[in-house]
């Protein structure tokens, strides 16, 4: 049998009785009666607010297939019409009709017939060849860990995978997937509209559809417990039994892995759950799949395929990730192998996938774990979890141990979701970029571990210095505005740390005229407005910002110039921990400032000034917590003008 090449197109294969179901890949989209500027025909409002939010335009990819080409194939007798992509202009069909094919192959608007499959088998729940037999699930050994003190959730035995990443970081602030869809792609979800593990996720309506595209069936609670396996380290919600990572998500269940067999169709099946997930406004792909041998070995993906860029699936995944959700997928379980296959299967090699591999709750990787990189050399796995040894739910809803990078997949994924609940401003890219920032490897990923264990804290944190940063707008952390001031006071900062903070407004002579209190989380961004200052003086006032770590003050002017009485002036007089010297320059050249003790030691010194005749310039002297209070000495000299000021620490 002839090689499968990816690429543009499918070689066409001979059908024979083997092989009954085909792709059809159409040349264009010529007469569709959808447009890009009416998305609202072929995609959810949610999926559009998505693309609204994120400035993703619809292109040539989200345009339904034209309907004629469809009704064209439908009208060949002895044709059943499986399927279809948009993204990837293809329809999946079965028939055993050689003519059938050949008058398809002959329609105008026909690229490429490629027989891919034969007839999905019906009523199997077995897995005699599919890549589910390198994962195992064991019982339990240990007793549930005690609560633990300090967390707002009481995880039971998931405690560990969740902790590696402190992921009861998100979860003690509320983050737990509220508002956020999952798409969790995989082969069946057997026994999950009755397991007790699911209680929450049923009761509270947070499974909001499913879709079998293997059998082209509504119903997913079957066929395989892989997929109930890997959405409870989501979904889970038995506090003080298993909690999963995102237990308070919303989910979509598709079933696209035929888990009976391994043949090129179930990715074009994978395509279309993507593109359903797209459609319907989900934020997250969790699939804890992956292609690299088939049944046939002529479908096989060599190495040299799993470039991030080549096979119909990882085209789809990276598609999937171009409309703005984040895609995440299991590395694979191929780690043990001497020879090439020990590499990353597909999507996971995908440019813009994560692929997630695997570690136990110590931190050490998994021997099956696949290796990267890709073989474009792209850093894969991107990022790894627990998964081995990774608590998981059983039929009855019972937690029990499960050892694959299917996984560690689901595992990570809830706790993005809920990094990316925090911090909805925020496209999948940049979510995804601090995810990786976070990892224990970042600075030097490797093979087995990609970037590494991510830390959700330090991500928070990563995106919430940003997010500061932005609505500050610029590089500094604190503010006051304007200078010279009239009748208000607008000051701005970003928190150094978690606790109290306090804004004083003083005048020159130190004196509080002002305060505000608040309770902060570090690298909160604040605002406070200090209002109806019309009747103060004119003269130097100072905002104040006062924490357990840190205290710095900001100098203003009201009113009237400074210098009607003197061209150089130093406040606060008396001072505490700074004070600030003003002048009027005198002339161009440079300038000199020495401060001296009461003894005439030099405690601090600014040299060489660039100043212009009549600039107003502001030097700040910070003083150290070890000086001594009393008199000091202020020297200015430059070359021409030389002048001495006394200021006093209280």
């Amino acid at each position: 049998m002839v090689a499968v090449l990816f690429g543009s197109c499918f070689l066409c294969i001979c059908a024979t009785a083997q092989y009954n179901r085909h792709i059809i890949e159409f040349k264009d989209k010529a007469g569709t009666p959808h447009t890009l500027s009416n998305p609202s025909t072929y995609l959810s409002q949610k999926a559009i607010d998505r693309r609204t939010k994120y400035a993703i335009a619809a292109d040539s990819t989200d345009l339904p297939i034209t309907p004629r080409y469809l009704d064209s194939i439908r009208s060949v007798a002895n044709v059943t019409v499986l399927n279809w992509s948009k993204w990837m202009n293809q329809v999946a069909i079965q028939t055993s009709d050689a003519a059938a094919l050949s008058r398809i192959q002959s329609f105008p608007f026909v690229k490429t017939v490629s027989s891919v499959a034969p007839r999905v088998r019906t009523g199997d729940n077995s897995d005699p060849q599919g890549k589910f037999r390198i994962e195992t699930i064991e019982a339990l050994t240990t007793a549930s860990p005690a609560r633990v003190s300090g967390t707002l959730v009481n995880y039971g035995q998931t405690f560990n995978q969740i902790h590696i990443h402190n992921g009861e970081f998100l979860h003690d602030r509320g983050f737990l997937g509220q508002g956020m869809t999952i798409a969790v792609l995989d082969g069946g979800f057997s026994s999950y509209k009755t397991n007790p593990a699911f209680d929450s996720i049923r009761l509270n309506g947070q499974v909001l559809g499913e879709r079998d595209f293997v059998r082209n069936a509504t119903n997913t609670d079957g066929f395989s417990g892989h997929g109930m396996n890997c959405l409870s380290a989501i979904a889970a919600n038995r506090p003080g039994t298993m909690v999963g990572t995102a237990p308070k998500s919303n989910f979509w269940l598709f079933i696209t892995e035929d888990v009976a067999s391994e043949y090129l169709i179930e990715e074009h099946f994978w395509v279309v759950g993507a593109e359903h997930a797209d459609s319907v406004g989900c934020d997250i792909i969790s699939s804890s799949l992956g292609y690299q041998d088939f049944d046939d070995p002529s479908f096989d993906h060599p190495y040299s395929q799993r470039d991030g860029k080549t096979t119909m699936i990882t085209k789809g995944a990276n598609l999937a990730a171009r409309k703005g959700m984040i895609v995440l997928n299991s590395a694979g379980n191929y780690g043990t192998l001497a020879d090439q296959r020990r590499f990353i299967s597909c999507p996971a090699d995908g440019d813009s996938v994560v692929a997630v591999g695997a570690v136990n709750t110590s931190g050490s990787i998994a021997g099956f774990s696949s290796w990267g990189p890709n073989s474009a050399g792209n850093v894969k796995p991107n990022i790894v979890s627990v998964g081995q040894g990774t608590i998981i739910a059983n039929g009855a809803g019972n937690p029990v141990s499960g050892n694959g990078t299917s996984f560690s997949n689901p595992n990570i994924a809830g706790l993005i979701t809920c990094l990316w609940q925090a911090f909805p401003e925020y496209n999948n890219r940049k979510i995804i970029d601090a995810v990786q920032k976070s990892a224990h490897r970042y600075n030097n990923p490797d093979e087995r571990f990609g970037y590494g264990i991510p830390d959700m804290r330090k991500a928070f944190y990563l995106l919430k210095s940003e997010k500061s940063q932005t609505q500050f707008g610029g590089t500094r952390w604190f503010r006051a505005t304007p200078n010279p001031f009239d009748n208000q006071i607008s000051a701005a900062f970003i928190a150094d740390n978690s606790g109290e903070v306090k804004l004083y407004l003083k005048n020159a002579a130190g004196t509080k005229l002002d305060s505000a209190v608040f309770n902060c989380d570090s690298l909160d961004y604040k605002e406070h407005l200090f209002d109806n200052l019309g009747n103060l003086p004119g003269g130097i006032y100072f905002v104040q910002y006062k924490s357990a770590g840190k205290d710095s003050a900001i100098n203003l002017r009201k009113g009237a110039d400074l210098f009607t009485s003197d061209w150089i002036k130093a406040f606060p007089n008396p001072f505490d921990d700074a004070f600030y010297l003003y002048f009027k320059a005198q002339k161009d050249g440079a300038a000199h400032v020495l401060l001296y003790d009461s003894r005439g030691r030099l405690v601090s010194a600014k040299r060489n000034i660039g100043i212009q005749k009549d600039g107003i310039y502001s030097i700040e002297f910070p003083v150290a917590p070890k000086l001594n209070s009393g008199t000091y000495i202020i020297r200015f000299n430059d070359g021409t003008h030389r002048r001495s000021l006394k200021v006093v620490r209280q």
